[in-house]
């Protein structure tokens, strides 16, 4: 078996496993991640690259609006963040506007860090409880 294969093997594996908390880190991981190597493509001039991470990055944030559960309140301001988040991500794509972009991933940075400290403190809540 070849280290793509392994790699991808593991991957899969991670994924299937993981629960619902730590897979929606992994999806904010995935957004960063494409938004990132949109914003590095661009840097380079590669205009294809960019546009095809960026649409991934876009395909992930329109997820996250897709799942709001919208009979709380709360869910209409998280939709329009994520609304926000994808037309930073559509302007940044059509004008090549680096700062779009990275407008875009600070808000994700800041989703995925606030994201991961609900993750560790509901752990070490249930740690407490047992």
């Amino acid at each position: 078996m070849n280290a793509a294969n392994t790699a991808n093997t593991y991957k899969t594996q991670q994924i299937m496993t993981a629960s619902p908390e730590e897979l929606t880190l992994m999806l904010y991981n995935g957004a960063l991640k494409f938004v990132a190597e949109s914003m590095l493509a661009l840097e380079q001039q590669d205009y294809e690259k960019s546009h095809n991470a960026n649409l991934r990055a876009q395909a992930i944030v329109r997820e996250f609006a897709a799942t709001l559960d919208m009979k709380f309140e709360l869910a209409s301001n998280w939709l329009d963040l994520y609304e926000y988040i994808e037309y930073c991500l559509i302007q940044g794509n059509l004008k090549k506007d680096p700062a779009k972009l990275a407008e875009a991933k600070e808000m994700l940075q800041e989703f995925r860090d606030t994201w991961y400290q609900v993750i560790k403190q509901t752990r070490q809540q249930k740690a407490a409880a047992r």
